[in-house]
């Protein structure tokens, strides 16, 4: 069976190709650089070129909560048009299976913790990110109104916070936890006594492991056909003070963390239920935080070696 991932050269795009692979699937993986995903004459050439059985899709408009503020415009359109024309002609083209990867910044800002399916329509998401967040949501309601019409068999997958080697490293542009590895090693090698980050450090978050993420899709493609969306994560809240403090100490980076609470926060909790990821495709984490963060820490530190070496 072939599989399209759009995105698959991204963070999460190549993992999942890896996963895909080794479970000897066909895997074609188009570029945004040869296909603009916004525009349908491009789609239906990379349906009519890879002639796929699925669409897995990763594509996306992804940044910090700097850069979704800065650009909140961008992020929704890009996020909303890219979606909308690929479910549309994955349905004219026939696909036997559409897997769409939505985002945890859906859910309402003041969802329950740990948040549940059914709670993404409780309330508004966090304003720093609405715009991305509201953008991946319509393409629930697409999906699920397309199921219901047409019969086209397509799933939505929720990831919690996504992490490991491979990451975006860009301090402009990154996640929290890249950016924090980024900061204290930085730091150490100028002598620094103190890193500064965003917000007060109490929000707390459920950050899973990359590999653990490709591998849960792969399992939802395989087991899952429901209308309702699925949450992947651990099921773990850690607030980003801890989480500074515990990459502080893996780098060894022994100097204050200071945080700038005149910088947004973002949304004030948030930890996914995974009952039924557990139930529909037995599906859980494997990875803990720790052994995480080594990984992609030292994965991280080789990228850097071998770019100082390049250099010199």
């Amino acid at each position: 069976m072939r599989v399209c991932i759009t995105g698959g050269s991204g963070f999460l795009g190549q993992h999942l190709t890896k996963e895909l692979v080794n479970r000897a699937y066909d895997v074609a993986a188009p570029t945004s650089k040869d296909y603009d995903l916004r525009e349908t004459a491009r789609i239906k050439m990379v349906l009519d070129k890879f002639n796929p059985d699925v669409v897995i899709h990763l594509a996306a408009r992804v940044g910090g909560i700097g850069a979704n503020m800065q650009y909140p415009a961008i992020f929704f359109y890009d996020n909303a048009v890219m979606g909308l024309h690929l479910i549309e002609q994955s349905r004219i083209y026939g696909i036997k299976k559409f897997v769409q990867i939505g985002t945890v910044c859906s859910y309402p800002k003041f969802t329950s913790v740990p948040f549940k399916e059914e709670d993404i329509w409780n309330g508004y998401p966090e304003e720093t990110n609405a715009p991305y967040g509201l953008a991946k949501k319509m393409l629930l309601v697409q999906l699920q109104a397309y199921r219901k019409q047409y019969g086209f068999n397509g799933i939505y997958i929720i990831p919690t916070n996504l992490y490991g080697p491979l990451d975006n490293f860009d301090l402009a542009s990154s996640h929290v936890i890249p950016a924090l590895i980024r900061k204290c090693i930085e730091a150490i090698e100028g002598n620094s006594d103190k890193i500064v980050l965003w917000g007060t450090g109490k929000p707390t978050r459920d950050f899973l492991f990359v590999e653990d993420a490709a591998r849960g899709i792969v399992d939802a493609m395989e087991f899952y056909n429901d209308a309702e969306p699925i949450n992947l994560g651990t099921g773990e809240e850690v607030s980003i003070l801890d989480l500074a403090s515990l990459i502080a100490k893996i780098v060894g980076f022994h100097g204050d963390i200071v945080f700038d609470a005149s910088k947004p926060d973002g949304q004030p909790r948030r930890c996914i239920d995974i009952s039924r990821a557990r139930e529909k495709i037995n599906w859980k984490p494997k990875i803990s935080l720790e052994e995480g963060l080594k990984r992609t820490i030292d994965w991280y530190r080789k990228q850097v070696n071998v770019y100082q070496r390049k250099n010199l």
